[in-house]
């Protein structure tokens, strides 16, 4: 299965935003292996602003190995204030 790290390996030298066809082009010029190539075959036929837009819409995570559990530990992190809380205590 393709990762978030081939995906934008295979087409870090793209001029965004790109439609489909050129993203398959690209990573085929790159020599992608199969799998980059059939998950970017997949995608829906749209302009793509970069290539992080490309590996989502691929269905691709970019912390593959974190689970639900441990993502939702990291959003109650107390560490991580908002913006407002953050502006209050000025």
């Amino acid at each position: 299965m393709a990762s978030y790290a081939d995906i934008l390996r295979y087409l870090s030298d793209l001029d965004y935003p790109a439609g489909k066809n050129e993203v398959v082009r690209e990573a085929e010029r790159e020599g992608a292996p199969p799998d980059v190539l059939q998950a970017l075959r997949a995608l829906p036929p749209v302009d793509y602003a970069n290539g992080n837009q490309v590996a989502r819409s691929a269905g691709i995570e970019a912390d593959p190995e974190i689970t639900d559990a441990q993502r939702g530990a990291r959003g109650r992190d107390k560490r991580h204030q908002r913006v407002s809380q953050h502006l209050r205590s000025i």
